[in-house]
């Protein structure tokens, strides 16, 4: 049986890489994002033998999201991976910081992450286990200063990914935190600076490689719970 993959939060760059590594791997891939249009393509382009399914989904939602899994699970069956990897935040510090920008990177980095998990770790516990990994940043694990709504809500989300693979981890759950800590070479990047040429970029498809490793780890009293991912070709540290 094919796995069945949510990636919560898809865009160009690490989402869109995600999502052709399951899919090229035999998953049947669920894409989740706003951008209706970006995740139809993409769902359409996806490499054989997996197949996609374009979700739209506004993760800050609850009732959205919990009918975005009934979705996948009408399409595809119940979850067995599940990758958080939505993100927004107002780059900005305390004073600058309004509460509903500071509401909204909550909304999706801590609530919608929580809201996802539930639904995935429910069909989990009631099959064969499965995975659940959080896209983290430098923000989740050090401040970098003035992006107090990211690193606030970043922060709770690997509080949280903790709390997880604790409680589950023996029930054949494994979850992972993926600490991305440099710039990811995107095509919104290229298009800013085309001339651009910095060897400290970070490769989405050799992170997906990465995630990829995560979910391939049946050994579940050896799981590693964090991958730091930093600056510099092919650097990769599990912790």
């Amino acid at each position: 049986m094919p796995r069945t993959a949510v990636i919560a939060g898809v865009g160009p760059g690490l989402g869109a890489s995600l999502a052709r590594k399951f899919a090229s791997e035999g998953c049947q891939v669920a894409l989740f994002a706003r951008s209706t249009e970006y995740i139809e393509t993409l769902a359409e382009d996806l490499p054989g033998p997996g197949d996609g399914l374009a979700v739209p989904t506004d993760i800050s939602d609850v009732s959205d999201t919990r009918e975005s899994f009934e979705t996948v699970r009408e399409a595809f069956g119940s979850v067995d991976v599940l990758v958080n990897h939505a993100s927004a935040a107002e780059w900005s510090g305390l004073m600058d910081t309004s509460v509903e920008d500071f509401e909204q990177a909550w909304a999706v980095n801590g609530r919608g992450a929580f809201v996802c998990s539930q639904e995935a770790v429910s069909d989990m516990l009631d099959s064969d286990g499965g995975t659940v990994i959080f896209t983290g940043a430098t923000s989740a694990v050090r401040s970098r200063g003035g992006a107090l709504s990211f690193t606030a809500a970043k922060f709770a989300a690997r509080g949280m990914a903790m709390d997880m693979a604790n409680d589950y981890g023996e029930e054949g759950v494994h979850v992972a935190h993926v600490v991305i800590d440099g710039q990811i070479d995107t095509p919104g990047l290229r298009e800013r600076a085309p001339d651009r040429e910095d060897e400290t970029l970070l490769d989405p498809d050799r992170i997906a490689e990465t995630y990829w490793h995560l979910i391939e780890q049946d050994d579940h009293s050896t799981q590693p719970f964090e991958v730091h991912i930093t600056n510099g070709p092919g650097q990769t540290e599990f912790i």
